[in-house]
């Protein structure tokens, strides 16, 4: 008997959660801008994003970090900002990603959901052949 994978589990796989790190510290507006724009973008593609731009503000760069760090260990994904490897913050949250093994990639080359995509190649893998046949005209 063949299984078809339903149409709703497309639109119904896990949210992924991303964490976006990058430089903060000695920016203009402190790269909330940049930070706030990723979010924007990464949101739009159905992604749960974990943006520190939107924290609190707090009083030193430990207490930032003291927040910070059990976000990230919400997360699926570490998404790097540019700079990031100039960022002693940053450096912090990737070295953390490492230790808990998060996913970790340039937020810049997220281009769609991974959890549709995942559902969508599965799909694929799942449909019987004899569909994809059923289109081609008879020979009789």
């Amino acid at each position: 008997m063949t299984s078809y994978m339903p149409l709703k589990t497309l639109t119904t796989a896990p949210m992924q959660r991303l964490y976006l790190s990058g430089p903060m510290s000695g920016l203009p507006a402190m790269n909330y801008p940049a930070f706030n724009a990723e979010a924007a973008r990464l949101r739009a593609l159905g992604y749960h994003v974990e943006n520190p731009a939107e924290n609190p503000a707090q009083e030193s760069w430990e207490a930032y970090m003291a927040v910070c760090i059990p976000q990230l260990a919400t997360c699926d994904t570490i998404a790097l900002l540019p700079g990031w490897s100039e960022s002693r913050g940053a450096l912090r949250e990737r070295q953390e990603a490492v230790r808990l093994g998060l996913t970790i990639t340039p937020a810049a080359k997220i281009l769609a959901s991974l959890g549709i995509l995942v559902a969508q190649d599965k799909a694929r893998r799942h449909t019987p052949h004899h569909t994809q046949d059923a289109r081609l005209p008879s020979k009789q």
